[in-house]
Parts: structure tokens; C-alpha cells; sequence
């Protein structure tokens, strides 16, 4: 199939393409690089073996999009693209739903016109809410306590009435734990824009000397080591379950199907340091800080559904989730570098 992948050059869209191009698709990249590196691009044409086709385009501008829809002959879409920073979405709330939502909403009116019939959808674990219990179900009821967790919420149900619109839709929503880990290769993996808010690249950036220390909000959880426990899994697992998605949808009759994409094991942020020390040779600073707001004792999946429906599961450990986290940020200590205009990463 000739897949458009949205946010491509990003974190998880960059290895979901490599995964579909070794699948044998034709994975084509729409971004438009606020939050990702040009440089990404010839690294990925490197491991691809191949020059790997990219669109700079802003998804919320409804006629380019349409324009590049009408002229691709796409098979399918998987929607990566959007804003995905908790802290930001409740400072700049206008900013996360008129992108989010607009670039979804943009996407379906292209695809409608011009007769695209599959749609993965980059969910997240969000949309359980903060007292969902665990594990948790794909029958769960949907919340979120911020405004990113609400367009999450919002562009699922966009994308279920848009399914009822068009019976031919076929749409997988899929929802996200704690992505981790980087390409065994060490060349392309996780670079956040500014503080880190996930636990992973924090702890990689102190590994690598580009932060003093880590706090640990809260140590007094009921949990066994006190921290909290969330279900991490690596991006190559998960990039893995997209294209297990995506050939689901060309064998069902269900027009909209969920799937939980994690573990189902939690590790505590413990045990996640332990893990990391052990990746990179030495013994990592902490200091405890206090809990903060709005955060659970433990956050995991039942991803059950996924291994019966899909055939898929994530079997990587946290240790190798570390391994290869660090052999990216010590190859890459500063993350992408930004490539200049006219450099071998320009668009094609």
C-alpha cells in the first residue's frame, strides 16, 4: 500500500515509516518540522535504503492538504501529527485544539473527497482519564484532565461519527502507553524540544552530562518501591503494532476498532533508573522532589485485545528499552543537528 504517514519525521512516525517500508508499503512523510529536524530525513533515506518521499506541509490549511491527498494515491493514513506537550496544552489550550483537531478534520474532508479508505490514529493512554483502574480496558470510559488529553479524546470521536458517515471508512484507534527506546542502530530516537516531559529522555539527557541530576516527583506512592509505575514499551514494538493495525483494516468489518498498545507490565521510575545505570555504566544522580499534581500511583494496560485481534505484542524489555535509548543519546548526546537550507535532508 501506498501509505501517507503524518508527522513522519517525528519520534514514533519516523520508525513506524522504517517499519512499513520493510513491510514492503511505500511510506510517504507530511510534516511540518515545528517539533521535528529536517536532518531526520537522510537518516531515515540511510536505513531505508532508499530516498524516502517527504511533503513539508501544514496539515491544518485545508486546500494544501487537499491538494497533496488528491495527488498522492494513498492506500491509507497514519496520523502521528500534532502537539503533544501536557504542561503547553493547558497554557496555549486554543493552540493544541485548533491544531489537533484541525489537522484530523482536515484529513478526513481530504480523504472523503478523494476516496482514502483507512485511518490509524496516534491515541493515547490519556483518554482513561486519572482514576481509570489497572489494568486498563479498551470498554473503559474516556476523560482526560488537560487540554492535550482532551483532543485526543475529541479527534476519537471525530473519527467514530466520521466512520458512521461513511460505512467504506475503515478507522484503528490506538492507544498509546509510554513509548520509549530508540532504532537499534543508535541513528534516529527520541529528541524533545526543550525540558523533556517524559521520564526516558530525562534520564538519558543526565546520562549523557546534559542536566545535573533527576528528580523523582514523589516517593511515598502504594507502590513497592514508593515511585509510580507506568507501562513502557519500546518504539520499535509499537511502531510494529501500526502495522499490524493497518493490516487489520484491510481483513475487517468493524469500521472502527481500538487497541491498547503497552506491556502490561508497569516499572516503577526506580526501577527504570536501575535499568538505565546498568545500560550506561554508571550510577545516575537523583533527588526526591514532591509529587505533582494530577499524577497516579500506577498507569499499565490490559493489552489483550491486541494480541488476539492484531497477533501483536511487546516483548522488548525495560533493559533493552535502555540499551538502546542510550546508544542513541550517546551517539547522538545533542539530538538531531538542525540541517541547513540546501543540505541532503531537503524535501522531495
Amino acid at each position: 500500500m501506498r501509505i501517507l504517514v503524518s508527522g513522519g519525521a517525528g519520534y514514533i512516525g519516523s520508525h513506524t515509516t522504517l517499519q512499513l517500508i520493510a513491510a514492503g508499503h511505500d511510506g510517504v512523510i507530511v510534516d511540518d518540522f515545528r517539533r521535528s529536524k529536517r536532518s531526520v530525513v537522510a537518516r531515515l533515506d540511510a536505513l531505508a535504503g532508499r530516498s524516502i518521499e517527504v511533503h513539508e506541509v501544514d496539515l491544518t490549511d485545508l486546500a494544501a492538504t487537499d491538494a497533496l491527498v488528491s495527488a498522492g494515491g494513498f492506500d491509507a493514513v497514519v496520523h502521528f501529527a500534532g502537539l503533544k506537550a501536557v504542561g503547553e496544552s493547558v497554557e496555549k489550550p486554543l493552540d493544541y485544539y485548533s491544531n489537533n483537531l484541525g489537522s484530523t478534520l482536515s484529513l478526513l474532508a481530504a480523504m472523503s473527497r478523494h476516496g482514502v479508505p483507512k485511518f490509524v490514529f496516534s491515541s493515547s493512554a490519556t483518554v482513561y482519564g486519572e482514576n481509570a483502574p489497572v489494568p486498563m480496558r479498551e470498554d473503559f470510559p474516556t476523560s482526560a484532565t488537560n487540554p492535550y488529553g482532551w483532543t485526543k479524546v475529541m479527534q476519537e470521536q471525530i473519527l467514530r461519527d466520521a466512520a458512521v458517515a461513511d460505512p467504506s471508512l475503515r478507522v484503528a484507534l490506538l492507544r498509546y502507553f509510554n513509548p520509549v527506546g530508540a532504532h537499534a542502530s543508535g541513528t534516529i530516537g527520541e529528541d524533545p524540544s526543550g525540558i523533556p516531559n517524559n521520564l526516558m529522555p530525562l534520564i538519558a539527557q543526565v546520562a549523557v552530562g546534559r542536566r545535573d541530576k533527576l528528580l523523582i516527583y514523589g516517593d511515598d506512592y502504594p507502590t513497592p518501591d514508593g515511585t509510580g509505575r507506568r507501562d513502557y514499551l519500546h518504539v520499535e514494538d509499537l511502531a510494529a503494532g501500526h502495522v499490524a493495525a493497518l493490516d487489520r483494516l484491510g481483513t475487517t468489518d468493524v469500521t472502527v476498532s481500538t487497541w491498547n498498545l503497552g506491556t502490561g507490565t508497569p516499572t516503577s521510575v526506580r526501577e527504570v533508573v536501575d535499568a538505565f545505570s546498568r545500560a550506561c555504566g554508571h550510577e545516575l544522580p537523583v533527588e526526591v522532589a514532591p509529587r505533582r499534581a494530577g499524577d497516579v500511583a500506577e498507569s499499565y494496560a490490559d493489552p489483550s485485545r491486541a494480541e488476539a485481534e492484531l497477533g501483536w505484542r511487546a516483548d522488548r524489555t525495560i533493559d533493552q528499552m535502555c540499551e538502546d535509548t542510550w546508544r542513541w543519546q550517546s551517539q547522538n548526546p545533542d539530538g538531531y543537528p538542525d540541517a541547513p537550507s540546501g543540505s541532503s535532508s531537503d524535501l522531495r
